[in-house]
């Protein structure tokens, strides 16, 4: 994967138009659980934008904004969830940790997962 498409995913999946029904914040959103396969390509490509912005002191407002939803709105739609009743897969809990540790990486220019 390499730059542009690694970030072409991470907007994809979270600031993509409403029709889109299977995208990662789409699903939370809905009190679905992410399709198989969606987190790992997330996690790949947030890895892959990081190392592509180390030597980039600004981010574009698109970007900065879908890794604000990847890393705050998305724990907030599953803590939600998880008060009304919707039982998570196990594992969701974890993963949004490490998009979240991720993101922050991306924003602190140091890799903390």
């Amino acid at each position: 994967m390499d730059f542009n498409t690694a970030r072409h995913f991470i907007l994809s999946q979270t600031v993509a138009p409403k029709e889109e029904l299977d995208t990662f914040f789409t699903r939370l959103t809905q009190g679905e659980p992410p399709v198989p396969g969606q987190v790992t390509s997330l996690l790949l490509a947030l890895k892959v934008v990081f190392e592509g912005l180390r030597e980039e002191s600004t981010l574009d407002r698109q970007l900065a904004y879908a890794l604000y939803l990847l890393s705050q709105e998305s724990r907030q739609l599953f803590e939600s969830g998880r008060r009304s009743g919707i039982l998570w897969p196990p594992l969701l809990d974890e993963d949004l940790t490490r998009i979240s540790k991720a993101a922050k990486s991306i924003f602190a220019n140091e890799w903390q997962a």
